[in-house]
């Protein structure tokens, strides 16, 4: 109809570039959005690099590329990707800015890793929202945009319409979460395999990690104790029995769980059971109530108040959301707001 915007492609993916960009982050969307997985069975998306300045680009490594697009693509995308920024003492130019308005008025998901979120702010699309930065940059985010608040020690940050993400790897972790809201948890497991990195952190897990890998000191028990975990989320667990099953102290046993993992023995297990509820949501066709006992949440309604705290939607949404079957479990129907995943949580 005459008049009507036209809807932007939800599996079409824009990444802005621009001079002396920093080659690393450029690649993170590419690879997770660019690449030809379908002998994986992963849908193709359609990448469009769109370029701020004409002609070659340089690059912060020191050599140069071609974008094929310009930013007037940016109005064919469900999801626009600014990655970093080249400088954060610089206001990116007005064009860039409008597009990235005009782009969100369409209706796409406007998306700033790292010192993208400057860019994003900048355009005034952060103005009372909670967004996140590399944690270097914080402070001088912070004093720019009081408007803002900032949260500088998660990895990203998911306001609906607008991410942002901390810096460098975190861009990576924001990249599969955009994935798997798209295309569900199996996927998203499948490109993090194929990258060669963990499927999930959720975005409210710390920017700093004393030690992101579990340590391969000729002691495994607490790795052979998370894995033994994992095949029985559907019993109770408590701290004291993991301990025993790693013939540790409770002490030292949390004390080397949050070392080698980042998070408390508690949130782990919970941040399991969620996947697990998810991928069961979406890949069976389970009642509510056996996937929450399967999960080891115990009781439909224990599931539905964890899945509103961390995502902000219920069991049913979720997977009608993913299956796109209009089937769910009636009770839980009723919410048909978007889900929208509040970090922190």
């Amino acid at each position: 109809m005459p008049g009507r915007r036209p809807v932007p492609k939800r599996r079409s993916v824009a990444v802005v570039a621009f001079d002396r960009i920093s080659p690393f982050h450029l690649s993170v969307p590419c690879q997770v959005f660019g690449e030809d997985r379908t002998d994986a069975g992963v849908p193709p998306y359609d990448l469009l690099v769109c370029a701020l300045e004409r002609g070659p680009l340089r690059t912060s490594a020191g050599f140069r590329i071609a974008a094929p697009h310009g930013l007037d693509r940016l109005a064919d995308a469900g999801t626009v990707i600014v990655p970093s920024w080249r400088d954060p003492e610089e206001r990116p130019p007005e064009r860039l800015l409008a597009a990235l308005r005009a782009a969100r008025l369409r209706g796409a998901k406007i998306v700033g890793l790292c010192l993208g979120a400057f860019v994003l702010a900048d355009a005034g699309l952060l103005d009372g929202r909670r967004a996140t930065t590399h944690w270097r940059w914080a402070s001088t985010f912070a004093a720019r945009f009081p408007g803002v608040t900032l949260d500088p020690g998660v990895l990203y940050v998911d306001e609906g319409d607008v991410l942002t993400s901390a810096g460098t790897a975190a861009s990576i972790d924001c990249c599969l979460y955009l994935l798997r809201s798209h295309l569900g948890a199996e996927i998203a497991n499948r490109v993090a395999r194929r990258l060669v990195v963990s499927p999930h952190r959720r975005g409210g897990q710390a920017q700093f990690i004393e030690q992101p890998l579990a340590r391969d000191e000729g002691d495994d028990r607490l790795s052979k104790t998370m894995e033994w975990a994992l095949r029985h989320l559907d019993e109770p667990l408590s701290v004291d029995g993991l301990a025993a099953r790693a013939f540790m102290s409770r002490r030292n046993f949390t004390r080397r769980f949050r070392t080698d993992t980042g998070t408390t023995v508690h949130q782990w297990l919970l941040d399991q059971r969620l996947a697990l509820a998810q991928r069961l949501l979406e890949t069976t066709d389970l009642p509510v109530e056996r996937v929450a006992t399967s999960a080891g949440f115990g009781t439909a309604l224990s599931l539905r108040l964890r899945f509103a705290a961390a995502l902000g939607t219920t069991p049913s949404a979720y997977r009608r959301d993913f299956r796109g079957d209009g089937r769910g479990d009636g009770a839980a129907g009723a919410a048909s707001a978007p889900a929208r995943r509040r970090t922190g949580s």
